[in-house]
């Protein structure tokens, strides 16, 4: 082979393992930078540390017991080997190998050795869990141990015996490949065919995994608190009265094996230790295995109910200790079905803050009415926070970040994306139960620059969002101009807090004429900012002036005015990211992300900064990996700046006899579909809201407040990572305002508790009173309704309180069978916990299903929406299917939305609102409206703001004419009430709904004449 030829396969080698190495470096750096950027550099050299010390570990041990275990079968290999066809074969493989002999041994020793170490490394957190337990100071009930063994012990402890039983297997089979091919051992030669010295050999190996079968058996017992083989997770019956009792049998077989095994050094006889492993297998079939099986078959599956049943409340025991429900408190709730109309009167007072407004459907309106440009984009589910009013009234908030998606079309290129186009902008929150004559929601906190009762309140704050869910995997600041914010738009027509009011009774489905043309402005494309474009020297207009003073954090300047066209550059004047203060560090970040232009931009300069890893929720997660994190982060507008408040858990699935639970579909539901941060196959039986997390959204920076700082599994971690988690004491008032009981822990609660909410094992055994999740009825398919966030009065609460709450209906039908709510106010003393209201199971109260086929039912309501069910140019979008306790009773409320399918700017307005109590179901213009048609004739005790208008225009009307009605007076009426109606019918056919609404209200009036006509006749 030419000597180019022989060269090339090496230099490519070291070529690969060179770049190799290089981006493994790269990263390494990067995330270091990374980490001290935001005060986290020991969280990175922690778990450095901990890998590299497993790594050697690991890798040492498996390199000393492979090497050792090849080096003793050649030292003892024998000095001559007899003449057949099998050792002639063999010396060809043996002359190849003898003269890198040493190169082949430590060669195979050290790549297992590697392999073994970077396995271990992934057992970090394992390692430091049980480096730093923490009691939890509660015993499981069989062995009287605390459950940190269980926990954090134990784990280990097998990973330790994985590892060893690795290693010896291996240094088994690399002894016998060593001895074989050395003529120790001989397959093909008759007689003897291990030599003495390969039998010693190998009965030592074969010993001590015997010896580590030993070790296993007696921990399987304790193993035993997660059997699943019973009726619960947990040991059952048969686990305590056999199987354990065949582990503890089963050590004492292995170690006597084990002793055979290390005897056979002397008898050097190949019957002893096949002998010893025939008992153990024999042993492990008969005792482990056949012996457990005839007392579950014939002792306790006969008895299992009687059997089972201490067992049975050991599991309901701990799953509810492990996933917080102990205290859940359960009251039995004779529901009414009747609504009177004195109870309708003395609830008027909390219908005002019930939340009408589906976060789920306004982001359409929010996209519509508050995008200002095409690139700016709010998520698909908005968040529900709350904020206090003028007179310092808390109220039921929806609310959005206008983050940026990325450049406009046409205009997305490495430069506007990375340099060009780097942050969102402000905040936009609307009343959660208010809305305008239109039906749209009033805005608290809208337009660019922000501006809104919510900043007049709350103070003012830098909009400025270079961390969000949206946008580029990472920016370069100061570097390039900024994008900002439009300027000239003007203000566009927002309805606010003093424009709410009742709705019109009209149908309208969409954005009017004149609203689509506002949105047509709305979503006009900006352009990115040319070179000269909008320079720090510019004159900063009102506009922009008005985002400094709200802001501080940036220097934002006037642009190009031309057409219409202006917008206002920034310069960031943040702490975030990592300076590029010189150009190794570009090197290393143009490596990273592969992108030469970092090195060719000439803009970017020494004061630059590159901010990445910008979502809320994954930087958490990275500077506290033993944390899961909420599906929900949401942004609050706290201490002048923009905060994403991150819920966090500590999670483990070692809590004896606690039912375990994949974390992913446990949180799943028509809101969440998509967004969970569990990973699927994520099992856990223990759960703790431990830490509250936020993240700035100017710099970046991350704060972990201990929330549960009682939490054994929180402050294990606290030790392993000291100084990471700041006191719950030090979250500011302001703070601590906006923080709230979390989405996915109480989805997993809510989980546990369709079984667990029995606390007798007979009656669990039973399983007669199972519940489910009702499927969300209002929308398709079989994901379960979501919790809701709604402000309600819980029964015997004197005072309505911001709560989460769900339903149960029973396993296999439709009816309620319990109402869930939790205090999510962190200022409550009743904060986090868990009340359900259960339901007799001799009254039949609909569930949220039924509810949902009651309204499609009913006369009423099918005429009311029959105009807009026929049309095709409107769509009927249904809201949250609220459920809520109320006069004694349980009380359904559900907005209903109308959308134009004739424009692609229209936007859903709330136009109706359907009620349901006991078994009847009624329709309003609003809730006060809907509440009143349950009663006869509409005769509730409730005013509407129409009402009012109504009555004085018949007192008027009255006081102008007492005459009996003249036949002409009839027939103009019934001409006027024909007309209107033609009229009405071709605006539908044409999707012109102003013209719609007005025929209706001719409509209205024509019948209202002929009515009193008839009545004076």
């Amino acid at each position: 082979m030419p000597r180019r030829s022989r060269l090339l396969a090496p230099v490519a080698a070291v070529v690969v393992v060179i770049i190799a190495g290089l981006l493994l470096s790269v990263n390494f750096l990067t995330d270091y930078k990374w980490f001290s950027s935001v005060g986290f550099a020991s969280v990175f050299l922690t778990e450095l540390r901990t890998r590299a010390l497993l790594f050697l570990g690991a890798g040492l041990v498996m390199t000393l017991i492979v090497g050792a275990s090849m080096y003793f079968a050649y030292r003892t290999r024998p000095m001559s080997r007899p003449v057949s066809l099998e050792q002639q074969g063999l010396d060809r493989y043996r002359m190849t190998i003898d003269p890198h002999r040493k190169l082949f041994f430590w060669g195979i020793a050290g790549g297992l050795g590697l392999l073994a170490g970077a396995s271990a490394s992934s057992d970090w957190n394992v390692y430091l869990q049980f480096a730093n337990a923490t009691p939890f100071g509660v015993e499981d009930p069989e062995f009287g141990m605390d459950i940190s063994f269980f926990a954090f012990t134990y784990p280990f402890v097998r990973v330790v015996l994985g590892y060893l039983f690795a290693a010896v297997v291996l240094a088994f089979i690399a002894a016998v490949v060593v001895h074989y091919l050395y003529g120790g051992v001989r397959l093909q030669t008759q007689g003897q065919r291990a030599t003495p010295a390969a039998r010693v050999h190998l009965s030592v190996l074969l010993g001590v995994f015997v010896l580590l079968q030993a070790a296993s058996y007696w921990l399987d017992q304790y193993g035993l608190v997660f059997s699943e083989s019973g009726y619960t997770f947990g040991a059952s019956y048969t686990d305590v009265n056999a199987v354990l009792y065949a582990k503890i049998i089963l050590t004492l077989i292995a170690l006597v094996c084990a002793v055979l095994f290390f005897a056979n050094i002397y008898f050097k006889n190949a019957m002893v230790p096949m002998v010893s492993l025939g008992l153990l297998v024999l042993s492990a079939v008969l005792v482990g295995g056949v012996y457990p099986a005839i007392v579950q078959q014939f002792t306790v599956k006969p008895n299992e109910q009687r059997l089972e049943g201490p067992y049975i409340t050991r599991n309901i025991n701990a799953t509810r200790d492990a996933y917080g429900i102990a205290d859940a408190e359960v009251a039995s709730y004779d529901a009414q079905t009747e609504l009177t109309a004195s109870q309708l009167a003395q609830e008027a007072a909390t219908i005002p803050s019930v939340r009408l407004v589906d976060p789920s459907v306004v982001s359409q309106t929010f996209q519509q009415m508050q995008q200002v440009r095409g690139f700016y984009q709010f998520p698909n589910v908005l968040d529900v926070d709350r904020y206090k009013t003028e007179d310092g009234q808390p109220v039921d908030t929806i609310i959005a970040a206008r983050e940026l998606d990325g450049p406009p079309e046409g205009q997305d290129n490495w430069l506007t994306r990375h340099t060009v186009y780097t942050h969102g902008f402000g905040i936009v929150a609307a009343a959660g139960n208010k809305i305008d004559k239109q039906g749209r929601p009033v805005f608290t906190e809208y337009n660019i620059p922000p501006k809104g009762k919510l900043s007049e309140v709350a103070g003012e704050y830098e909009p400025r969002i270079y961390y969000g869910q949206e946008g580029a995997d990472y920016v370069i600041v100061n570097a390039e101009p900024e994008y900002d914010f439009p300027l000239g738009g003007g203000d566009e027509d927002v309805p606010t807090t003093e424009d709410a009011e009742t709705p019109e009774a009209t149908p309208g489905a969409a954005a009017t004429e004149g609203n689509e043309k506002n949105t047509d402005q709305q979503a006009d494309n900006a352009k990115a900012p040319a070179d000269g474009d909008g320079g720090a020297d510019s004159t900063p207009s009102p506009e922009a002036n008005e985002a400094d003073q709200g802001g501080g954090g940036g220097g934002a300047d006037e642009g190009d005015k031309g057409n219409g066209s202006g917008q206002a550059t920034n310069r960031y004047e943040g702490s975030g990211g990592v300076q590029l203060s010189n150009f190794f560090e570009r090197i290393l970040y143009a490596l990273k992300y592969s992108e030469p232009d970092i090195l060719l931009n000439s803009a970017i300069s020494d004061e630059s900064r590159i901010m990445y890893d910008r979502d809320p929720a994954k930087r958490v997660e990275k500077v506290a990996p033993f944390l899961t994190v909420d599906g929900k982060p949401y942004p609050a507008v706290v201490d002048g700046r923009v905060q994403w408040i991150v819920d966090a858990y500590t999670t483990s699935n070692g809590y004896p006899y606690s039912t375990r639970i994949d974390l992913a579909d446990a949180t799943e539901d028509t809101f969440s579909e998509g967004i969970s941060n569990a990973l699927p196959g994520n099992q856990v039986n223990y759960i703790r809201n431990s830490v509250k997390a936020t993240v700035d959204a100017y710099d970046g920076s991350v704060k972990l407040y201990g929330w549960d700082e009682d939490d054994p599994v929180l402050k294990t971690w606290s030790k392993a990572f000291p100084g990471i988690i700041t006191d719950k004491k030090d979250i500011s008032e302001n703070l601590e305002a906006h923080l709230r009981y979390p989405d996915d822990i109480f989805k997993v609660q809510r989980e546990i508790l369709k079984r667990y909410h029995i606390t007798d094992a007979d009656a669990f055994y039973g399983g007669q009173d199972f519940w489910n999740v009702p499927e969300d009825p209002t929308k398709k398919g079989d994901d379960p309704e979501p919790p809701y966030r709604q402000t309600l009065r819980y029964p015997g609460e004197d005072e309505a309180a911001f709560s989460l709450t769900s339903t149960f209906v029973p396993r296999g039908r439709e009816n309620l069978a319990a109402f869930l709510a939790v205090d999510s106010n962190p200022a409550s003393d009743n904060y986090g916990k868990l009340r359900m209201l259960r339901l007799p199971q001799d009254t039949v109260i609909m569930g949220p299903g039924q509810v949902q086929a009651q309204f499609g039912a009913d006369d009423a309501i099918r005429d009311e929406l029959l105009p807009l069910q026929q049309s095709e140019q409107s769509r009927i979008i249904n809201g949250n299917l609220l459920t809520l306790p109320f006069a004694d009773g349980l009380l359904y409320v559900e907005p209903l939305y109308v959308r134009s399918e004739g424009s692609q700017t229209a936007y859903p307005l709330l136009q109706k609102v359907m009620v349901g109590f006991g078994e009847k179901v009624a329709i309003g213009d609003n809730l006060q409206g809907a509440l009143n048609n349950l009663f006869e004739g509409g005769e509730g005790p409730l005013e509407t703001g129409g009402d009012k208008d109504a009555d004085a225009g018949k007192d008027d009307e009255g006081a102008k004419d007492d005459s009996a009605p003249t036949d002409g007076d009839v027939s103009q009426a019934l001409e006027d009430a024909q007309k209107a109606y033609e009229d009405g019918q071709e605006a539908l056919r044409e999707g012109d709904f102003a013209a719609y609404g007005e025929a209706n209200d001719r409509l209205a009036d024509a019948l209202e004449r002929l009515e009193k006509a008839a009545k004076k006749e």
